[in-house]
């Protein structure tokens, strides 16, 4: 029996800010090379990861609308969480990069030709403006679709600081503000990735859902009749909006005989499905008899 777990579908967005994006991508490429500037070439850096981020991000949305099989019985949901870490993990190389670069820069300043430079700031800016509109009333949908948005924002910001480095650039001649608007750009930039790159790792890691306290979990299921105790449980988030969680459930063995398992089984699933900040609607629970743990594995938590 298949479940329908509620898959977000983004392609069409996702599809219009990957065209935006490759086409301003050529552009800012040639800007860059003509102009020589630090700030656009790392703008033009976050474009290129921008574009292989879109465009991983859109084959993950197709593949997470896959159905599942016996072999992948979760379907490629995680294809989602892939996508987002490898977003995560080039932009984080870029930003320590970039940061490396404009202290570098600092030192010896290359002659930057502020009017070209504004001319693909603007173009830049103009792009990602509108793919940040496409992507925003979606972005916490789904890890893919945060780490698009970053990416996209992360760029925007990086357009901001190229126009405002050749405006200083043109009113004062003071070359370094090429490099200063870089180390501005790649400060934003680490510390967001690294907060995305935490929180896939996490998901692969199979920890905890953020918001879900396991010990007020425990509490809350042997607080149910019949409950003697709970143990082995254990909750992981398969994909953004996918939470799960099992365990092992001690009833009274007169529940076997009496009818009330069925019963158990409901309160438990209603349990964790709606009196905690996070809502599990998948849930697996296998209800013992007091004396069954004896014959459990040693490893049993």
């Amino acid at each position: 029996m298949s479940h329908d777990h509620g898959i977000p579908d983004d392609r069409r967005r996702l599809t219009i800010a990957f065209g935006l994006t490759a086409t301003i991508l050529v552009a800012q490429a040639v800007g860059a090379w003509l102009t020589g500037s630090l700030a656009l070439l790392v703008d033009t850096a976050h474009m290129l990861t921008d574009t292989a981020g879109l465009a991983m991000a859109l084959f993950a949305a197709h593949l997470v609308r896959r159905p599942a099989t016996a072999r992948r019985t979760w379907g490629l949901r995680r294809a989602e969480v892939l996508a987002a870490l490898a977003q995560a993990a080039v932009l984080l190389v870029v930003g320590v990069y970039v940061l490396i670069e404009a202290v570098r820069r600092f030192a010896h300043p290359p002659e930057i030709p502020s009017t070209e430079l504004v001319i693909f700031g603007v173009i830049g800016l103009l792009a990602n403006i509108a793919s940040l509109a496409v992507l925003a009333g979606r972005r916490s949908a789904s890890f893919n679709l945060r780490a698009a948005f970053l990416e996209v924002l992360n760029d925007a910001l990086g357009s901001v600081g190229v126009i405002v480095a050749a405006l200083v650039i043109a009113t004062t001649g003071w070359q370094q503000a090429d490099a200063v608007a870089g180390l501005l750009i790649g400060i934003l930039i680490v510390p967001r990735a690294a907060k995305l790159l935490r929180e896939t790792g996490s998901v692969l890691l199979e920890s905890t859902p953020p918001g879900l306290d396991l010990d007020a979990v425990r509490t809350h299921l042997e607080g149910i009749d019949h409950v003697r105790g709970v143990h082995d449980l254990h909750a992981s988030l398969i994909a953004t909006g996918l939470p799960v969680i099992s365990a092992h459930v001690v009833v009274d063995d007169s529940c076997f005989t009496d009818g009330h398992t069925a019963r158990i089984l409901d309160q438990l699933q209603e349990c964790v499905a709606e009196h905690f900040e996070v809502s599990v609607a998948h849930s697996t629970f296998q209800i013992e008899p007091v004396g069954h743990r004896g014959h459990e594995h040693a490893d049993h938590a």
